[in-house]
């Protein structure tokens, strides 16, 4: 999903190519028009997209360059792994609100297909609804986030709390990915983070969410 850019091939030190550092990632431009959000204000998804999202691509942009430097150092190896603990904390943000930008811009309405196929792993849909908004109102004036994923090796569809951008479940595929770090809110709701969560379903894009279940 990361848009990247090439900056000129790197050698490791055995003396071949080292790509998954040698190129740039890019900021992937809102898939939808920021006026045109339903209880979202403008200010507030462009202010997020640019400060906090484009922001951790730039950050990971600088670890990813320090990481180029850092290989054929001679430093001691706890010196690079607080580097690659950085690259997966900023590689964590970059994707988390590419998903989470990339499921809005819709009309909140699930089709009856889709709420089917969550049915089937949560008994009915407005179950794993409840579930979600729950979960998101516990890490409200904290931060973290809830994803709707299919855990490919239960097989199953579940909500997940993740408190930060580097801890997520294994083997499993983000279907919806809702922010709740207070920069995703706190400008048009202030502590409400209940009535952020009602707006950010009124403007859930099922039809990109379908895409990502095909279970």
């Amino acid at each position: 999903m990361l848009a990247t850019a090439d900056v000129g091939a790197q050698e490791s030190t055995t003396g071949a190519p080292a790509p998954a550092l040698s190129r740039m990632v890019e900021p992937k431009p809102l898939p939808f028009n920021a006026k045109n959000l339903n209880g979202l204000s403008e200010k507030l998804v462009v202010s997020h997209w640019e400060n906090n999202y484009a922001g951790a691509v730039k950050a990971l942009n600088v670890v990813r360059e320090k990481l180029r430097g850092q290989l054929a150092s001679q430093d001691p190896p706890y010196v690079y792994n607080d580097l690659k603990r950085e690259h997966l904390i900023r590689t964590g943000s970059v994707v988390l609100h590419e998903l989470y930008f990339g499921n809005l811009g819709g009309d909140g309405k699930a089709p009856a297909q889709l709420r089917s196929t969550v049915a089937k792993s949560f008994g009915t849909f407005d179950a794993w609804e409840s579930e979600f908004r729950k979960i998101g109102q516990g890490l409200g004036g904290g931060s973290g986030w809830v994803v709707l994923g299919y855990n490919e090796h239960l097989q199953l569809l579940e909500n997940y709390w993740m408190a930060d951008h580097a801890h997520n479940p294994p083997h499993t595929r983000p279907v919806l990915v809702m922010d709740m770090y207070e920069h995703a809110y706190h400008m048009d709701f202030g502590a409400a983070a209940a009535k952020y969560i009602d707006a950010f379903f009124a403007n859930v894009n099922w039809d990109e969410v379908a895409k990502r279940v095909t279970v």
